[in-house]
């Protein structure tokens, strides 16, 4: 399972941080000002990625083999279905007042600042800057009001929680490969599921420490105060609720497509 825990770190960073003719105009406003439109953008990239390197880093599968995977994987993920679920769970989910309130912030020059921080942190090439800096940056904010501000601030983003379950969901599309690539000569995906998910604690740890380093990384132009706003936002009533919803339509939108996936490629290896 030592394949299994290793993840995709950018991935991880991606929940610190489509439409419909039906869909609310409300809900879709408020997508379209967050950075949630651009973020979301990236996810069937970026699961793609994450699987295609955990395979080769496995060393059980060609190349050309962890490429098709990893072709199969992107297709399972549709950008558009998942902002089209993210639209309607937040109009379900959010009342009228709550959207509004979310679009007002948004559309404060603060909101616009940080927005424009957190999408740039989304993309997978700047994590290799987060990784540089994360030692220099623990350094500089060891024992400040910054570093203390991280535990509000990942309570109300929910940010390591998140994260954890995108690991489990990465770890659980490369289980479904790995299963269908061993077919009946190997641990099935139900037992795959099991040990991943006994790895759950030992996750958190090692996520909670990338997170803490990508919050310090994105958010290091902020001052104290404005970084204070930002979270009394995420702790408000509608900024609580648009976090909490955001965070379980996407994550089920990228958990749901993995039985799929692992159908699909028992078809394709069934057929070489």
């Amino acid at each position: 399972m030592r394949t299994l825990s290793q993840v995709k770190p950018a991935l991880l960073f991606l929940l610190l941080v489509c439409g419909s003719a039906t869909a609310s105009p409300l809900a879709d406003s408020v997508l379209r000002v967050s950075p949630i439109d651009e973020v979301v953008a990236q996810y069937p990239a970026m699961m793609s990625q994450g699987i295609r390197q955990g395979l080769k880093q496995s060393g059980r599968v060609e190349p050309f083999v962890a490429n098709t995977i990893s072709s199969v994987v992107s297709n399972a993920f549709s950008v558009a279905e998942i902002r089209a679920r993210l639209i309607e769970d937040l109009d379900q989910g959010l009342s009228e007042g709550q959207l509004n309130s979310v679009l007002a912030w948004y559309e404060t020059p603060l909101a616009e600042k940080i927005s424009k921080a957190e999408v740039a942190a989304s993309n997978p090439d700047t994590w290799k800057q987060v990784e540089a800096n994360a030692a220099s940056l623990q350094e500089k904010y060891k024992g400040s009001e910054r570093a203390k501000l991280f535990t509000r601030f990942d309570r109300a983003a929910r940010a390591t929680e998140s994260a954890v379950d995108t690991t489990v969901a990465v770890q659980l599309g490369l289980a479904s490969a790995m299963a269908a690539f061993n077919g009946s000569k190997g641990p099935t995906f139900e037992q795959l599921q099991q040990q991943i998910e006994n790895q759950r604690g030992m996750l958190r740890g090692m996520v909670a420490q990338q997170v803490y380093d990508g919050y310090l990384y994105t958010y290091q132009d902020l001052s104290s105060s404005e970084l204070k706003k930002y979270i009394e936002f995420l702790e408000s009533d509608a900024g609580s609720a648009f976090t909490r919803v955001v965070t379980n339509s996407v994550q089920r939108s990228i958990t749901d497509p993995v039985e799929s996936i692992g159908n699909q490629l028992g078809r394709f290896f069934n057929r070489r």
